[in-house]
């Protein structure tokens, strides 16, 4: 059975072109992420406390945000178009609770995509007691 010429032209030195093409999308992906850059500012943290409890730890004011994507669109950000808040509503008993960082931001402000954010550190640990006990 005779293959095809065009069948046979491509099966001809497969190895050299299958490595070829792996080394070429090595390449595209080297490239793409040479370009992210990273870019850190801090913003003001809002945290809601739960009612009937006091904090007996640091209460966070500022949490740190990374903002990862190109560099051209990275430093275009407003960092005020972005908020940070923590809610500890749901605390029902004295001693540590955690709860994680919550970002929002405008809508139109990731509309290039490619463009991630992430708070340092995602989560933070606060000692509860009952307001009026020591």
């Amino acid at each position: 059975m005779k293959l095809n010429k065009h069948l046979q032209n491509m099966l001809y030195h497969w190895p050299a072109k299958v490595i070829s093409l792996v080394f070429a999308v090595f390449i595209y992906l080297f490239i793409q992420y040479s370009t992210v850059g990273a870019r850190v500012v801090t913003i003001p943290l809002e945290v809601h406390l739960p009612s009937g409890y006091e904090a007996m730890s640091l209460v966070p004011e500022s949490v740190e945000v990374e903002i990862r994507g190109k560099e051209d669109i990275i430093y275009l950000i407003d960092p005020n178009s972005i908020m940070a808040s923590i809610s500890f509503s749901f605390v029902e008993r004295e001693g540590i609770a955690s709860a994680p960082v919550a970002l929002s931001y405008e809508e139109n402000v990731f509309e290039s995509g490619g463009v991630f954010v992430s708070p340092t550190p995602s989560q933070y640990r606060i000692l509860f007691n009952r307001e009026g006990e020591l």
